[in-house]
Parts: C-alpha cells; structure tokens; sequence
C-alpha cells in the first residue's frame, strides 16, 4: 500500500478541535475532578473564615485545580500511550489507540498547562513562581513506575499539593489545615492507587513496570492500602486541632471512615469484580462529605 495514501486516509479522519477536545475529556476522565477539587475548595474555605476571599479568587483556585490536574491526566496518556497500547485494559484509550492524534494530545495538553499558569498568575506572583514545581511534580508521575513500587505516593503527592497550594495562593503561607488536608490527600489517594493497580499487576509484572501489587502481591498491596487510608483517617481526625470545626464534621468524619471501610469490603485476594465500585463510588463519597463537613463544620463551630 502506498505510505501516501495511508499518510493521507489517517489525515482524513483527523478529529476537529472540538472532537478532539470531547476524546480529550474522555481520555484523561475529567468527571474524576471530583476526586481532588473538593480537598482544595475545603482548604479555601478555611481561609476564607479566617479572611473573607473574593468570588474571583474562588473561580481562579477552580479553573487552576481543573487545569493543573487535566494538564497532568494529558501527559500521561501521551507518556503511557505505548505501554497503554499493550494492555489489554487500556488499549482502548484515545491516545493509544490513535484516535486523539499524538499533536492535537500535546495541544490540549499544553492548553490546559497554559490555563493552569495563567489561573496561577492571577492568583498572585507568589504562586506564579511555585507553579513549575506543581508541573515538574504532576508530570514526573507518569513516569515513576518504570523504576519505583513508590509510585502511588508520588500520585498522592501530586494531588495532596492542592490543600496548601490553596493556602498558598489565598493567604501567602501554608498552614496546618492545609497542610493535614494535604497529608490525608497524600494517603487516601495513594492508598486507592494501590487497590486501583491491582487489576494490572500481571501485565505490570511482565511489562518491567513497578508497583506495590507487583512488589508484594495482592495480599501485601491490601494490606498497604489498609494502611495508608487508616493514616488518611487519622490525619483528617486531627483536622479539628487546627481549625475550628464543630460537631457536623465529627459526622463527616464517620461518613469518610465507612466510605473506606466499605470500599475495602468490596476488594478480597482473588475477587476484584467490585474494584470500579470501590474506586468511583467510595473514594466520590470520601471526597464530597469531607467537603461538606468542613463547610458544616467550621458554621456550627
């Protein structure tokens, strides 16, 4: 067959713009926002009880988190996108697959990057200048586990950054809240990530690539994840010595516990049917009742 013509039927059924933004939004699961947002807008909103921020601050701190996490979700589908191409379970992904071209991936990519910066920028220098770190720390993910099992913590990092990112931009220093809201972050997310990379552990294993499940199998991966979400709960226990916070949150508390416990219900070695269950629907719950107990919280303090 003739390169050209090939060359040319590919260019053919090239998506425009905003299909290719649709496959984009597909790809990196934007609706998965939820998972992170609610962490950052309960950090922004114990700043705000503390100093009054302007409803412009609370649209910036908004379009930087969709941003910044839309900007790390696209580099790694283009960083992934050979390795996804080989699994079974990913290979459907429009990057690996050759659906979202590799150009118009770097494109939204990059465009979201720009709207992270510029959301940055309007925050103030001080996060302006911090922003590369955010970038270098949201990327770098994709690529540690080709040489780290500690990859999940690194994921966990990635998104625990928020809460005293906020703090950051909106008050000029971190402070203990964000700073527990941020370690609790670090946990929970990398304790899912764990139970998560369950389902690839022998495609990971015969890949080269690294993780806990493959370092320590499925029991060993359980227990891990058990671990770090008791952390997880335990620093969002502490959260109340930092910031006023009354007896709604005390129930917010119990609702985020089960939700974990539930979730690890769902998950057994040898049984992972329930895995999307527990990942979409337990960690969903974790993150909005968080938000609404800290918001019903800090009213009734």
């Amino acid at each position: 067959q003739d390169p050209g013509v090939s060359r040319g039927f590919a260019m053919s059924r090239r998506p425009g713009i905003l299909a290719a933004g649709r496959l984009f939004a597909r790809d990196i699961k934007l609706a998965h926002s939820v998972f992170a947002l609610p962490f950052a807008l309960a950090s922004a909103w114990l700043v705000h009880r503390a100093r009054p921020v302007p409803w412009t601050d609370w649209l910036a701190v908004l379009v930087a988190m969709v941003g910044a996490r839309s900007s790390a979700m696209g580099f790694n589908r283009i960083a992934d996108r050979r390795i996804d191409a080989r699994n079974p379970r990913t290979r459907g992904r429009a990057v690996a697959s050759g659906a979202l071209p590799l150009g118009q991936a770097w494109a939204w990519t990059l465009a979201s990057t720009v709207v992270f910066l510029a959301a940055a920028a309007f925050l103030g220098p001080l996060p302006l200048a911090l922003s590369p770190v955010v970038i270098a720390v949201l990327w770098g993910y994709s690529l540690t586990k080709r040489f780290t099992a500690l990859c999940h913590l690194v994921l966990g990092l990635a998104l625990g950054l928020a809460p005293p990112a906020v703090e950051v931009a909106l008050a000029g220093r971190p402070g203990a809240p964000g700073l527990l809201l941020g370690g609790a972050v670090l946990c929970w997310v990398a304790g899912f990530d764990v139970l998560y990379a369950l389902q690839d552990r022998d495609f990971d294993a015969r890949a080269g690539l690294r993780s806990i499940p493959v370092a320590l199998g499925e029991r060993g991966a359980l227990r891990v994840s058990r671990l770090l979400h008791l952390l997880a709960a335990g620093l969002l226990a502490a959260l109340p010595l930092a910031a006023p916070l009354g007896w709604p949150y005390l129930l917010a508390w119990l609702a985020v516990a089960g939700a974990l416990v539930w979730e690890h219900s769902l998950v057994r070695p040898g049984d992972l049917s329930r895995l999307d269950q527990a990942f979409f629907a337990a960690n969903g719950y974790v993150a909005l009742a968080l938000l609404a107990g800290v918001v019903a919280g800090s009213l009734a303090a």
